[in-house]
């Protein structure tokens, strides 16, 4: 893990809906050009069969480049799929319980929207990671917004890595970079006709 003195690194977030014929070539070639710390399975469907079949296809592409692959939320799939690792999207609330399960080598990530307490106690319990957003005006969600003093606090208080993500664009990373270690990108990249392009744009914004 870096630390946030550094260029923060890509935490690549796929959509929550993709084509398994185009998709893992599309993250394959934004893999291929611009260096990726982790992804981040994110599908919406609860489908086992689909979630399994897109596990397996992202698992060849991540893992050929030894990138890391966590899956959102579903923490017993981890290692029937051989993942490295699960996001967890309820704060603080299951990291004790996930990291006891998964044991000490699994990734354990920990989305706590907006909540330094959240943050902090996740963190003790054993969260690799801590994930706070959404950073940007989005119309999903109940409004509130990580704010860049969050990070700024974070970053000078606490030792645990520490994701910004939602809604981003080149302007609140660049704003954000010196107090962020990772950024989590997604529909950001996902949503332009060009992804490659874009995700290396926002590389750029990092300052890497």
């Amino acid at each position: 893990m870096s630390d946030a003195q550094d260029a923060p690194q890509i935490y690549l977030i796929t959509p929550s809906e993709f084509d398994l014929s185009t998709y893992p070539d599309q993250l394959a070639a934004c893999l291929d050009a611009t260096e990726v710390a982790c992804v981040r399975l994110a599908l919406a469907t609860k489908d086992d069969m689909r979630i399994s079949k897109a596990a397996d296809a992202l698992r060849e592409v991540t893992h050929a480049r030894d990138v890391a692959l966590v899956i959102d939320s579903h923490i017993l799939m981890v290692e029937r799929l051989g993942l490295d690792g699960v996001h967890l999207p309820d704060g603080a609330r299951s990291v004790k319980k996930v990291r006891k399960d998964l044991g000490p080598d699994a990734i354990v990530g920990s989305f706590c929207g907006n909540s330094r307490h959240d943050g902090m106690t996740a963190g003790e319990l054993g969260a690799d990671y801590v994930s706070f957003g959404p950073v940007g005006v989005t119309p999903l969600g109940d409004g509130r917004q990580a704010e860049l003093e969050l990070f700024e606090w974070w970053s000078l208080m606490i030792e645990v890595p520490v994701v910004a993500e939602g809604a981003l664009d080149a302007d609140l990373i660049r704003a954000l970079a010196p107090h962020t270690d990772f950024f989590g990108i997604g529909d950001e990249v996902w949503s332009q006709d060009d992804p490659v392009s874009a995700l290396h744009d926002l590389r750029v914004a990092m300052g890497g």
